[in-house]
Order: C-alpha cells, then sequence, then structure tokens
C-alpha cells in the first residue's frame, strides 16, 4: 500500500495534474501535450508518468499517453456508487424516449462542466458532451445553469477571475440571476454549431443545486419545439429532484 505520508504534498499535486489533463484529453496524449497543458518541465513530468505507469492508472503506446486500466476500474467504481448517476438515470432515460433527442447529467467540478451520464438519441447529434468529457464552465446552457446555482462566494470568483472589467462581471451576473428565476438555460449554437439545448437545474437536500440535466438537439429539429421541450426537461427534473431530496 501506498504511504501518504511518504508522498510531499506538491508531489502528489503533480501526479494528480497530469491524470486531470489525461482524463480530460479524450485521446492519446503527447509528451509535449502534457508539457504545454500542465507547465511542467520535461524531467519533472516523465517523473510523474513514471509514477502514474507503475501504478497502473496511465499507459504509453508510441510515444503517447492515456488512461491506463486502474483509471478504468477507478470509473467503474463511480458508475456503481454515485448516488447522483444512479438516482438521475432513469429520468435521462425517460426524457430521451420522451423527446428522442439527447439528455445529459452535467456537474461543475473547477472551472468545467463535466458530463457524468449520456443518454444519445437514435439521431445523430455531433456534440461537445459525451460521458466523462468536460467543457469550461462558461458558454452554453449546461454551463450557465450551473454557474447560476452555484454557491454565490464561488460564483463572484469565477466571474472575477473571467472580468476585470466590472461591467462585464455584472452583465453576467444579470444573465445568471435570469437564468435563476426563470429555472432554466437555452443555448443556441454557442459551444458547438447548430446544436440548441436547455439545461435545467437538479436540486438535493435544502435545495442545494447538485448538477444540471440537459436536453440536446440539432437546432433544425429543436425549430417550432423550444416550448415543447423546455417543458419536457423542466417536469423531469422537477421528477429526478424529489428523488435526490
Amino acid at each position: 500500500m501506498l504511504n501518504r505520508d511518504s508522498v510531499p504534498v506538491a508531489s502528489a499535486e503533480r501526479v494528480l495534474q497530469v491524470l486531470a489533463v489525461l482524463a480530460q484529453g479524450g485521446r492519446m496524449l503527447s509528451a509535449q501535450d502534457l508539457m504545454a497543458q500542465t507547465g511542467l518541465p520535461r524531467s519533472t513530468l516523465y517523473r510523474q508518468l513514471a509514477h502514474l505507469k507503475h501504478w497502473g492508472f496511465v499507459v504509453e503506446s508510441e510515444g503517447g499517453y492515456a488512461p491506463g486500466p486502474l483509471s478504468l476500474q477507478l470509473a467503474l467504481g463511480f458508475d456503481l456508487s454515485s448516488h447522483l448517476v444512479r438516482l438521475a438515470r432513469p429520468g435521462l432515460l425517460a426524457l430521451a424516449r420522451q423527446s428522442h433527442e439527447s439528455v445529459g447529467l452535467i456537474v461543475a467540478s473547477n472551472d468545467s462542466a463535466v458530463c457524468l451520464d449520456m443518454v444519445e438519441s437514435e439521431m445523430s447529434l455531433r456534440c461537445s458532451f459525451e460521458k466523462g468529457r468536460s467543457v469550461p464552465l462558461r458558454a452554453g446552457a449546461s454551463a450557465k445553469c450551473l454557474l447560476a446555482h452555484l454557491p454565490e462566494a464561488r460564483r463572484h470568483a469565477l466571474l472575477l477571475a473571467r472580468h476585470s472589467d466590472t461591467e462585464k462581471r455584472q452583465i453576467d451576473e444579470d444573465e445568471l440571476a435570469a437564468i435563476r428565476r426563470s429555472g432554466y438555460a437555452i443555448s443556441s449554437g454557442e459551444v458547438d454549431a447548430g446544436v440548441w439545448g436547455v439545461s435545467v437545474p437538479l436540486f438535493g437536500v435544502a435545495r442545494q443545486a447538485v448538477g444540471a440535466m440537459t436536453l440536446m438537439a440539432p437546432i433544425v429539429r429543436a425549430q417550432g419545439q423550444e416550448s415543447a421541450l423546455t417543458e419536457m426537461a423542466v417536469v423531469a427534473a422537477a421528477r429526478i429532484s424529489r428523488g435526490l431530496s
């Protein structure tokens, strides 16, 4: 067993930094890619990769690196034990069947919107979200819905990091306040060209937002159906929230 006390905090953080970049990459990454995204010197990066390969968290193939078998086992354990995924899954399936569109379960992690689960439409849709992938917590229905329902201090910190201009921050705050009042966020082509989405918050105990459910459809299929699709999503999210609380 690895003795935690024997690993300096800084070193442990560097290992996790490399693993996080690999997890979000969605493809094999070269050492050059990893150095660019982590800011680590080559010697330090290779030292962290050696640790991760030794424990099975990373595999190397033809000069590229990807999450290894232990990462997959960790993901399987998450699927089996995650309270949110387990309780939300029936609602995602029901909404996907009703709408004939793709439905995702999205949560905020640091400054990203991460897809925990996805029920794909039988009809084609190209979008940034698939299970395990993330996008910046900036544009699009999912990101805005999550950002709108973050604790106030965390939301302010993220907006401050995004804008030094007070007026621009206020514009964002006003948009997020409007999302909280309406109960959902809608976007059209903000993240992926040609994709329309509606995202509704999911609430757990004490009405604390724990994530969002997002229905995604090509704009051409959603056109004229926006109100109906939004109502479906709002009703489905309310049902999931009752189960969570």
